[in-house]
């Protein structure tokens, strides 16, 4: 027993100064400089500021000083992370990262490098969200949180609650050596939120807050442009991976008065055709919705009603993948809705004479949407809520 209380005493011990040594990295931003180096700047956190775990919540002012942001240049990433671990004098620690951020220009570039250190070295997590940013990186590490401690832990949690745009590291590395397909990444940018006031501060201060803002459309590695917000709900619309999302739209019978729709159930159905030469796709929508605010005073329990929400609903979704498609196909010459892999397991034979150039076969190509839209139910209430006059 004694024996076994001393390993237990002296592990304590080991970890306590192991800790002491490591600069623990929260967020991770990669841009390119003007002399084509690559930059590395890394949020790392505080341990004293960091009592409750790199992972819980609460929120910090921008005076408060919990985490360090620090760049480094070099010919590649390793380079700067050495340098980097020089100048911090403890070991870099890669294990509690929960953002990649890539600056515009580091992804117009190319970002197979990138990618291959973060997935080749064993410490960075597997798990780690990865964003694109129009300008740089490092000013989005460099921002502060409300919330949370970090705008790396913001940055988390925001994808995390927002189904479908998220990208992993492992999935990201998967989606870049896939053919028929190409990657998206969550565009993340800064945004007035709000003024900041504390304690020691003269004024109220203008704050910018992390927030997703679009997708940044890949062919191959590069970086070839954007989606709104609309057009990305339609990608996520086509692909099947719309998460809880909400329709807005006119009432029936009152169009100055709007009604959202939380969106409980999507299915999505990718049918591709091959006749005579000429690709098409035929892809079915199968939405499903629950009446959740009613700003109208109309009855919309009646199955009129609810027919003409539901043709609304439709009509809604088909624009915004419409306006995806467009850019995809139009401007940007990108299989984004992965397409190219639902040709290959239909036709493989003919899939494998066009792999190589599938992208412009893909701008060619003939896209039918067909969408069901279906109100389950209109809440709790039959009739809207009405006030009595005297």
């Amino acid at each position: 027993m004694l024996i076994i209380l001393q390993l237990l005493f002296l592990s304590s011990c080991w970890s306590r100064r192991e800790m002491s040594e490591l600069a623990i990295v929260l967020g991770a931003g990669v841009d390119r400089t003007p002399d084509n180096k690559v930059q590395l700047t890394l949020q790392l956190a505080r341990p004293a500021a960091f009592a409750g775990g790199a992972e819980s919540g609460g929120g910090a002012s921008p005076e408060q000083n919990i985490t360090w942001t620090i760049s480094e240049t070099g010919d590649t990433i390793l380079e700067a992370e050495r340098s980097l671990a020089l100048k911090v004098g403890r070991n870099i620690y890669w294990a509690h990262g929960i953002i990649l951020v890539l600056g515009e220009e580091a992804a117009k570039a190319g970002v197979r490098n990138y990618i291959d250190f973060f997935m080749r070295d064993p410490m960075p997590r597997e798990t780690t969200w990865v964003l694109v940013t129009k300008g740089k990186a490092k000013t989005i590490l460099e921002s502060h949180a409300e919330l949370e401690k970090t705008s790396a832990q913001a940055t988390g949690f925001i994808l995390r609650n927002n189904e479908g745009i998220g990208v992993r590291l492992k999935d990201y590395a998967i989606a870049l050596a896939a053919r028929g397909t190409n990657p998206t990444l969550p565009l993340v940018e800064l945004e007035q939120v709000g003024e900041v006031s504390g304690p020691g501060m003269d004024k109220p201060k203008q704050h910018e807050g992390v927030s997703i803002t679009g997708l940044g459309v890949f062919k191959d590695e590069y970086l070839v442009g954007w989606l709104d917000i609309q057009e990305t709900r339609g990608l996520l619309w086509l692909r099947g991976d719309m998460g809880n999302c909400i329709i807005t739209i006119p009432s029936p019978g009152q169009p100055d008065k709007m009604l959202s729709i939380d969106i409980v159930g999507v299915k999505t159905k990718v049918e591709p055709q091959f006749d005579g030469g000429k690709i098409s796709f035929d892809v079915n929508l199968s939405i499903k919705g629950e009446l959740s605010e009613q700003q109208s005073t109309e009855d919309l329990s009646i199955p009129e009603k609810i027919v003409e929400i539901e043709e609304a609903m439709a009509e809604d979704a088909a624009n915004k993948c419409l306006a995806a498609l467009e850019k995809a196909q139009g401007e940007y010459g990108s299989d984004i809705f992965g397409f190219g892999e639902a040709f290959h397991r239909k036709y493989k034979r003919e899939y494998k004479e066009l792999k190589y150039s599938w992208n412009e076969v893909f701008k060619d190509a003939q896209v039918n949407i067909a969408i069901e839209a279906r109100v389950q139910r209109v809440g709790l209430l039959n009739r809207p809520v009405t006030i009595k006059r005297p």
